[in-house]
């Protein structure tokens, strides 16, 4: 017997039955799968490198001004996430009870005045007490519990951002 005979099913050629079919329709649906999930990932790898590769996505929460003792300056904390594939940086503070707003880091206890805070892609940035924080200078009127400070942020890559802040007590803590 040939072997187009046999390939032709023609005389003296065994019958096919499914299970000579199997290994073969396994191997074409195999390769078909491959070369399926190679075209999706690499659309995914693009999309998933235009997400990292974008823009700070930037949310500020928990911002609140503890009451002063005095009527020369004042704290400022709060929380800025980054949900975005991309650092910011926190470049300026400005508010409409202070003069001057100074960013703040504390390093062993002590407070160092920066020009910049880093917001990590995927990332938070805390001001907190004890920690990185901003000092309103040059008040123009001393904060009291149940008013409402603004302070507007300035980010290098995502412009400004308003934010409300309630005046607390002076011996205040969030809930964490």
């Amino acid at each position: 017997m040939t072997a187009r005979r046999l390939a032709a099913g023609g005389p003296g050629a065994r019958p096919r039955n499914r299970s000579d079919r199997r290994p073969l329709a396994a191997v074409a649906t195999g390769a078909v799968l491959v070369l399926a999930l190679g075209a999706c990932s690499s659309s995914d790898d693009k999309d998933s490198t235009t997400k990292s590769d974008g823009r700070p996505e930037l949310k500020v929460s928990g911002a609140y001004v503890p009451q002063p003792p005095t009527k020369e300056m004042a704290g400022g904390f709060l929380t800025v996430r980054n949900g975005g594939g991309q650092a910011d940086k926190l470049t300026s503070v400005s508010s409409d009870v202070a003069g001057k707003v100074e960013m703040h880091k504390t390093v062993e206890q002590q407070m160092q005045q920066v020009k910049s805070l880093r917001v990590p892609a995927h990332g938070t940035l805390r001001l907190e007490r004890g920690g990185n924080h901003l000092m309103l200078m040059e008040l123009e009127r001393k904060p009291t519990k149940g008013q409402t400070v603004t302070f507007v942020l300035h980010f290098e890559r995502s412009g400004a951002v308003t934010v409300k802040a309630p005046v607390e007590a002076t011996n205040y803590t969030p809930k964490k």
